[in-house]
């Protein structure tokens, strides 16, 4: 299983940001062919100050797929063109890192 990770900064406006997220980003993203399930966690505090840099996070989403080819397969796909767009109509192409993890069991 492998994970798409998006860190998000802390924005102007955090309210408005969330609005725009919650009610209309996610919604697309959820119609992501492949998807597994998608966590996301507002940051509830910073324990190591200065190791992002001047960057304050602010929420942490996570994407669940089966395997990486899977993963690559839905962003090929128009619902994840879809939510490219509209993460930059409510402006959180500027605020977002991406990243994938391989998920290792324990």
């Amino acid at each position: 299983m492998i994970k798409y990770i998006a860190l998000y900064r802390k924005p102007a406006d955090p309210d408005a940001f969330d609005e725009a997220y919650f009610a209309s980003h996610l919604p697309v993203v959820d119609r992501t062919p492949g998807l597994l399930r998608t966590e996301v966690a507002k940051v509830a505090d910073v324990y190591h100050p200065g190791f992002l840099g001047e960057t304050e996070p602010h929420i942490v989403a996570e994407m669940y797929f089966e395997s990486a080819e899977a993963m690559k397969t839905a962003f090929r796909s128009p619902e994840w063109q879809s939510a490219g767009a509209n993460l930059t109509e409510i402006g959180g192409v500027e605020l977002v890192a991406m990243f994938a993890a391989e998920v290792v069991q324990r």
